[in-house]
């Protein structure tokens, strides 16, 4: 019997083209503008790292001035000092944990055709790479003992890699940045988080960095900082000391925390810390340390901004203006055919039976406007990676799941336009139609 429904309703989009089209446009173009919008939001607050979101914890400690609220309000500022990220990371009982900030270097060509240019680097220990599962093209990352001697080693990105060595296997070769002879160890596969979770602080979107040294050499060698420096009082004296010393806020911190004794243990460790260090003077505000695991992380941070939100209620509002439209032209149709029911009715067919018949056929026009809009959707995508470039660069992609969303969205959208257009049709007497042939 559906099969039967189906062709009928089939016949009668063929037997009126036109008004056919007219309904797969105004649900395509509903759909196009809806999915365009859901996609990019599906992006930013998909989950970037699923298999383990929940072991990964950003570290917090309220270190701020109990009569400022700071940056962040009166919560805890989301970087935290040079002497309490080395004293987390050198006590404090985490499975992994790494203290990690940005910094940018110039790099020196070996040829003398190409000018010097300068590199995104994350400056981070060696926990990085298996607590973050980074994938590795060629060798990997440094040991824990180039972090104790301040190695000159680096970890490249595919790109950069690409750039200086054409791709090829550069483990054990050397790339020199800033005066500095790096030896490459590891060459990083595609490895693109999305959003940017470990380092929220200068952008989500942020495409990852070119390459990674480690933190203590960086800090030996007094290499630039790039990001956020947040200070609640001056630094006490001059040079490299005082500042690492000083109350600036600049570090990002992380701990993998494989199940919830690990975290009471560690929140445990960290609240003692603390209570240690208002000893000393410091700490002025009330105990309220925090673990924020991935994702509570990034909706602490709003990572999906609120007009990313407005957009999206926004296309949803067009897509039932695109409806209301639908159901007009539905109506219209159907209106058109109450001879033709009323026949049929006259004939013993149950208004369940025609009812079935009118919704399939409804069904069917969502079905073309679910495949247009699909197109009309990637027209979107393409036009928002142009107008903001890299930016969005990896948000503008239709995976399997957004494509299958986008057909079912635009077949439920039609089922529930055609419900009303249904309903008035299957309720006409057929009496009162018949007198009338």
């Amino acid at each position: 019997m559906f099969n039967y429904y189906l062709k009928l309703g089939w016949l009668s989009i063929r037997g009126n083209p036109w008004l056919s089209l007219l309904m797969v446009a105004a649900i395509g173009t509903g759909i196009g503008a809806c999915m365009t919008i859901l996609t990019v939001n599906h992006a930013m607050s998909s989950n970037p790292i699923p298999h383990k979101s929940e072991q990964l914890f950003h570290v917090q400690l309220d270190s701020w001035d109990a009569n400022d609220p700071g940056p962040e309000g009166f919560t805890p500022p989301d970087q935290m000092t040079y002497r309490d990220a080395i004293a987390l990371k050198e006590g404090a009982p985490a499975y992994r944990s790494i203290a990690s900030n940005r910094s940018g270097l110039v790099l020196e060509p070996e040829s003398g055709d190409e000018n010097p240019y300068t590199v995104d680097i994350r400056n981070t220990w060696a926990d990085f790479f298996p607590m973050f599962d980074l994938p590795f093209l060629y060798g990997s990352g440094w040991d824990s003992t180039a972090d104790e001697t301040r190695e000159p080693v680096v970890v490249l990105s595919r790109e950069l890699n690409e750039r200086i060595f054409g791709g090829e296997d550069s483990v054990g070769r050397t790339v020199r940045m800033s005066g500095i002879n790096f030896r490459v160890v590891g060459v990083l596969d595609v490895w693109l988080a999305v959003p940017k979770f470990y380092d929220v602080t200068i952008g989500a979107f942020n495409l990852p960095e070119d390459a990674f040294i480690p933190f203590t050499l960086a800090i030996d060698q007094e290499l630039p900082r790039n990001g956020n420096t947040n200070c609640w009082k001056p630094v006490e004296g001059e040079g490299r000391e005082a500042f690492l010393n000083s109350e600036c806020a600049w570090i990002q911190f992380w701990a993998e925390l494989r199940n919830e004794e690990e975290k009471a243990e560690y929140m445990n460790w960290l609240n003692a810390y603390v209570e240690q260090q208002k000893e000393l003077g410091r700490f002025p505000r009330p105990l309220n340390n925090r673990l924020l695991d991935v994702m509570e992380w990034m909706e602490d941070r709003q990572v999906v901004e609120d007009d990313a939100q407005v957009m999206l209620g926004l296309s949803f509002l067009f897509l039932v203006v695109c409806l209301l439209n639908t159901i007009g032209l539905l109506l219209a149709k159907f209106m058109r055919k109450t001879g033709d029911i009323s026949v049929r009715r006259a004939l013993g067919a149950r208004r369940s039976d025609l009812f079935m018949q009118h919704m399939i056929e409804a069904g069917l026009i969502g079905l073309g406007g679910g495949i247009l809009g699909l197109g009309l959707t990637w027209l979107g995508l393409q036009g928002i990676e142009v107008l903001f470039g890299d930016f969005v660069e990896n948000l503008v992609h239709l995976d399997w799941q957004m494509m299958l969303t986008a057909i079912g969205l635009a077949i439920a959208s039609a089922l529930v336009a055609g419900l009303y257009p249904t309903w008035r049709a299957t309720q006409v007497m057929p009496a009162s139609q018949l007198k009338t042939q």
